[in-house]
């Protein structure tokens, strides 16, 4: 993101997400009208967060896109509320009760040292093998946990052992999140 977004751009790409939701669990469609606000047409990846009852309910996102952001948001909202493997695709009645957080995110970058790792400022992706996990920044924050935890949860997600990250052939990424969400 060249700059942080402002409060309207957060509350149209809010309503889009929600109108995506809406729209595709209601109807099977995809449309969202074009956008002429210079940083919602950006090539930024996204992840978008459901939440229904205070508890995550889907999140699913792109670290790059060819689509503007505005778009991918879109996108990743739906895919979050009907394409999570952890839970059955939304249906009309879920649209009564959820919450939305979208994150824009920085692009990945490659670290050297776990030292570079801030809690609550970076998210991590690792790679190792065929193996792949991420954790959003604000997940770190949200249980409270100090950068080791940290690695280990994000090892845990991608389906290794926990000490994973500390192997030679692991690769450690780190990004930044503009996060922003609904009221509740």
């Amino acid at each position: 993101m060249e700059r942080e977004l402002n409060a309207h751009e957060k509350q149209v790409l809010l309503a889009i997400a929600r109108q995506a939701i809406s729209l595709g669990v209601q109807t099977g469609q995809e449309y969202i009208e074009p956008r002429e606000e210079k940083a919602l047409n950006q090539r930024n990846g996204c992840f978008v967060t459901i939440k229904q009852h205070g508890k995550l309910r889907g999140c699913i996102g792109n670290f790059q896109s060819e689509l503007p952001l505005f778009r991918e948001v879109a996108r990743m909202a739906l895919a979050s509320a009907t394409k999570d493997p952890r839970f059955y695709p939304m249906k009309e009645a879920d649209l009564e009760s959820f919450r939305l957080e979208i994150s824009v995110l920085s692009p990945l970058r490659k670290v050297d040292s776990t030292d570079e790792i801030e809690v609550g400022k970076h998210g991590i992706y690792i790679e190792k093998g065929f193996y792949r996990g991420v954790l959003l920044p604000q997940v770190a924050t949200e249980h409270g946990w100090d950068r080791p935890t940290f690695l280990k949860q994000t090892c845990v997600k991608a389906g290794l052992p926990t000490n994973a990250w500390e192997a030679e052939d692991a690769e450690i990424y780190v990004f930044s999140a503009q996060v922003f969400g609904e009221e509740s």
